[in-house]
């Protein structure tokens, strides 16, 4: 699968060059079924051979991620709300929960939108849902954009890196994803169990 990978993007760089790191960037974080990330770490190999500037490269990367995201969170802002709202006190979407949930990201969005930009599938997520629900389109703004920074220096860094072996890049970075997913998921276990003990404290 990775020595596939590898040629078609070896195909796609030799075409379009910088113009594939943007777009390619630009469509998965606006929902596409794109492998951005993929893209970014592959600039990055290039780069380590001399066949395209790392900084160039990194710069691309987070105008196309902090357009894309912009661009989902348009869509969530104008169909998501009404999506939501109508979902809202249905089976498995109590409007309690929904309450909470909105609060949450209204209050603490910045930081879910920057940790997001590191989890696959997350990443396109998170710009549909701050429009969903309300988040000021500034205070996303500045978080997508300090996400797109971080990320797409960290990864950039990572495929020059390791720019000698394509596979361990492909194989690092998989696991990376589990990682943080790990943390993320049991941080938002922790969370909730801290919330409802404080809640069934408050209603004593």
């Amino acid at each position: 699968m990775a020595g596939n990978i590898f040629q078609i993007l070896s195909h796609f760089f030799a075409r379009y060059g910088y113009w594939a790191v943007f777009f390619g960037v630009m469509l998965e974080n606006a929902g596409l079924p794109v492998p951005g990330e993929t893209i970014l770490l592959f600039s990055g190999f290039l780069a380590f051979h001399g066949q395209l500037k790392l900084w160039r490269a990194i710069v691309t990367a987070i105008a196309g991620a902090t357009l894309g995201d912009s661009l989902g969170y348009l869509v969530g802002y104008w169909g998501g709300a009404r999506l939501l709202h109508r979902l809202r006190g249905k089976p498995f979407f109590p409007a309690r929960q929904f309450d909470n949930a909105q609060t949450s990201l209204q209050r603490y969005g910045h930081w879910a939108v920057l940790v997001a930009r590191f989890i696959t599938g997350l990443r396109v997520l998170a710009g549909p849902f701050a429009g969903a629900f309300g988040m000021p389109y500034r205070h996303f703004l500045m978080a997508n954009f300090s996400g797109a920074v971080l990320w797409a220096a960290v990864i950039g860094y990572v495929g020059f890196a390791f720019g000698s072996n394509w596979m361990r890049i492909v194989r690092v970075v998989k696991e990376a994803d589990i990682a943080i997913l790990t943390v993320v998921l049991a941080g938002a276990v922790a969370w909730f169990i801290w919330r409802r003990k404080a809640q069934a404290r408050g209603g004593e």
